[in-house]
């Protein structure tokens, strides 16, 4: 069995749209997804994409997903790589398939001149977590994720 890790492309939309939504059952938040087939050919294979993703095949099988855009850093005076979403099929996980996905991330992020690659993880999932710091990844202390959205932002967006 091997890993092969390779671009999304333009046709690769249900594969994707199929692994976000098992990303958001996992996450317990399943109804959450408004993501389309069409809106991830727009937002991923579009003029100016700015959203992009791999994704890992098995025997030919789609099995996993790692969705990620670019950030800035100020800090660093470099951009970063933001992983959005790192999903990998349950009867593919221990094969690897998530560290062929993030080796991938780690050459595309020093391939674009990044300081470094950031993402979210939920506080309960430890499986995640401890998977992280074995690769040598850490916890960035102090920093709490912020949002707005919604109504929120439709009052924000209406004001000068």
């Amino acid at each position: 069995m091997t890993v092969t890790i390779r671009p999304a492309r333009l046709g690769d939309e249900a594969d994707i749209l199929r692994m976000v939504i098992a990303l958001a059952v996992y996450e317990r938040e399943p109804d959450a997804v408004k993501a389309t087939e069409e809106s991830l050919r727009a937002t991923l294979f579009g003029a100016n994409a700015q959203v992009f993703a791999h994704l890992a095949e098995i025997d030919g099988q789609i099995v996993g997903l790692a969705l990620w855009f670019l950030t800035y850093s100020t800090w660093t005076g470099a951009p970063s790589l933001y992983l959005e979403d790192l999903y990998v099929a349950d009867a593919a996980r221990g094969t690897g398939t998530g560290r062929a996905l993030l080796s991938t991330l780690a050459r595309e992020a020093k391939a674009r001149g990044c300081a470094r690659i950031d993402w979210a993880v939920l506080d309960w999932n430890e499986k995640a977590k401890k998977f992280y710091s074995h690769i040598g990844a850490h916890h960035s202390v102090g920093w709490e994720p912020w949002r707005i959205e919604g109504e929120a932002l439709e009052r924000l967006a209406g004001r000068g």
